[in-house]
């Protein structure tokens, strides 16, 4: 089983600073923000192929490599938008997915590896198509949830993949979120919502219905991750009398957690890695300050400290296996380095240089990100990562606070190209996990609730306080940028504390929860309870939504802001951009405005992205450089 992982990215830079470190030269904007030279390396079912993703004629597309001839095959031929993700379908189809514009209506393409039977699956304008179980062990079949029948909920389809017929294999009532397979591809498990309450639904095969086995509100995660290999049981990640999710063996007639596999007393853990050939459970993956694993398998430990014996003073992961395990693809990363990656013969112990993600980015020229933490005015520790420019003291420095997006979500140790590309110009860079990031616990989730430009603020506020408390941080330069939340979070700051920063940049940013509650898409209207209980009801807590929505307090924006924005974004509306730069232009304040007709939220096209870049150098070096 797979998911496509679509990554949005935040995007961010800022001029230059002359006391720049010699061993750090200027490097070209361009060179941190160009499409990878290759990247997203996975290895076929039976060994003999590899595909990738790599540039042509500016967008992302799919290639593959036979090992034994080194003959490379060009399979898609995508010129307005760059393919989002990809998987192997068969040892002789691939299957892909990419959108029109940004608008996240995701399409499910299949061709063959010889580049002919190019087909789309899911041909349904306004439809999103979302994977559910690619049917590794059935090379016919798909299973994939569309919205095409009520485009608030998805129903699972079986669909070839040669052919794109397709049929509906289960009808959503309504009120289900997420579906699951055991490992015979068979859809036995159904995950509802009523936006307060989540059930988990149960059947024995497909002939049957699915019948509730536990229901919980949505603060208690029992989440499903895969079957036993029996298929009686099933593995989750639960909180469930506890505050941080730990791995269990869940018990399906008794509807209860049994066995404990494994716990972490910091963090969450919901990351359970297996063999499916040898069906034994391999291990546990979770981030701390870094990300790590537990091994359970003897074999896969061994792997692993060959591989880090070979690659020394790398993060190493393993990003796909063939069917039999003999052959492997190997990803080394760092927090300066975007990733190599390596074809591994696993009985050889012989690893095979695939190259780099970007050769152009020399390491040594690349800063440290470090993981801090510090305390919030109410007593919490708040983790986070600091980057310093290469060859800085560390004293009196231009810093850009980068609150992440989600909210709940987290920021993590790792290669970022805008943090790099500030580091180089200067700047140091100052991330943090506020209250509500996600991986730290149901407490440290729970009490964000209903905190919008409030604690979840003050979090931000209280680590700038503590940079220029420390010394880090020069009070008189420093910016504010963060994308989606943290482009809400950016138009907080500006609004909420006025003398803390000199300038700020919003990313597809709320800027009024009434209307960012109003516009959601649709398929979130199961979450919409549940968001009124996250954020606020927007008339049961109208004074609470009023008091945070920056566009209602634009009159206390005194410093220059950039605003850029998406014309497609699903998530978070044009027109929340739109409103703000309305009513400060009503103020009399010119605000810079970049709108891109062709992306969401994000921008995905390189030219965009350079556009993007561009402009920011321009901005912030009149304001703060």
């Amino acid at each position: 089983m797979f998911k496509f992982k679509i990554i949005f990215l935040s995007i961010f830079f800022i001029g230059c600073n002359n006391q720049m470190d010699k061993t750090a030269p200027l490097i070209p904007m361009e060179d941190f923000f160009r499409n990878p030279e290759k990247s997203s390396f996975k290895i076929s079912p039976n060994g003999n192929h590899i595909a990738y993703m790599k540039p042509w004629k500016t967008r992302m597309n799919v290639y593959v490599l036979d090992i034994k001839t080194n003959n490379e095959t060009r399979l898609t031929s995508s010129e307005e938008r760059g393919i989002y993700g990809f998987a192997w379908l068969t040892d002789e189809r691939i299957g892909y997915i990419k959108d029109d514009g940004g608008d996240e209506n995701m399409h499910f393409y299949a061709v063959n590896i010889d580049g002919s039977n190019e087909r789309d699956l899911t041909p349904f304008e306004n439809v999103q198509a979302r994977i559910i179980d690619d049917l590794e062990d059935d090379p016919n079949y798909i299973i994939i949830g569309l919205n095409k029948r009520n485009p608030q909920i998805h129903d699972p389809y079986r669909v070839n993949v040669n052919d794109g017929k397709m049929e509906m294999i289960a009808e959503n009532p309504g009120n289900i979120s997420g579906w699951m397979t055991d490992h015979n591809g068979k859809l036995r498990v159904a995950v509802t919502s009523d936006g307060v309450n989540t059930s988990l639904l149960y059947r024995d095969s497909e002939s049957d219905n699915f019948e509730p086995i536990l229901t919980t509100d949505f603060k208690v995660s029992v989440s499903p991750l895969f079957f036993t290999f029996d298929n009686k049981n099933m593995y989750v990640a639960s909180n469930r009398g506890r505050d941080k999710a730990a791995i269990f063996e869940f018990n399906i007639d008794k509807a209860k957690e049994g066995q404990s596999i494994f716990e972490h007393d910091q963090v969450d853990v919901s990351g359970l890695m297996y063999s499916k050939k040898r069906k034994v459970l391999t291990g546990v993956s979770y981030t701390v300050a870094k990300s790590d694993m537990v091994f359970f398998d003897d074999w896969r430990e061994d792997i692993q400290q060959k591989l880090e014996s070979q690659l020394p003073g790398y993060e190493v992961g393993i990003t796909s296996f063939s069917k039999d395990e003999t052959k492997a693809i190997v990803v080394t990363y760092s927090d300066r380095s975007r990733g190599t990656y390596y074809y591994y013969d696993v009985e050889k112990n012989k690893l095979t240089d695939l190259g780099k993600v970007s050769p152009w980015l020399k390491e040594d020229h690349m800063a440290e990100m470090k993981p801090i933490e510090y305390k919030s005015r109410d007593g919490l520790t708040i983790h986070g990562y600091l980057t310093f420019p290469k060859g800085s003291d560390g004293k009196n420095l231009p810093v850009v606070v980068n609150p992440h997006g989600g909210p709940w979500a987290r920021d993590s140790w790792g290669y970022r190209s805008e943090i790099q590309f500030l580091a180089n110009r200067g700047f140091a860079v100052f991330q943090m996990n506020f209250r509500g990031s996600t991986g730290y616990g149901r407490e440290f989730w729970e009490i964000s609730f209903k905190e919008w430009g409030k604690s979840m603020q003050d979090d931000i506020t209280d680590g700038v306080n503590w940079l220029i408390d420390e010394g880090i941080a020069d009070p008189d330069r420093i910016a504010i940028y963060g994308a989606s939340y943290g482009g809400y979070a950016t138009l907080a700051g500006l609004t909420f504390t006025p003398d803390l920063y000199a300038c700020g940049v919003d990313y597809v940013g709320v800027s009024s929860l009434f209307t960012f509650m109003e516009s959601i898409p649709p398929y979130w209207e199961l979450y919409r309870n549940m968001l009124y209980e996250m954020v606020g009801h927007p008339e049961k807590d109208k004074d609470l939504l009023a008091s945070s929505s920056p566009l209602l307090h634009i009159d206390k924006i005194t410093v220059p802001l950039f605003i850029a924005q998406g014309a497609n974004d699903p998530r978070v509306k044009k027109t929340e951009s739109d409103q703000i730069v309305e009513a400060l232009k009503s103020e009399g304040i010119e605000v810079p405005y970049m709108v891109k007709d062709n992306e969401g939220h994000g921008f995905y096209n390189q030219e965009n992205q350079f556009d993007f870049y561009r402009e920011m150098e321009k901005f912030l070096r009149k304001h703060i450089g």
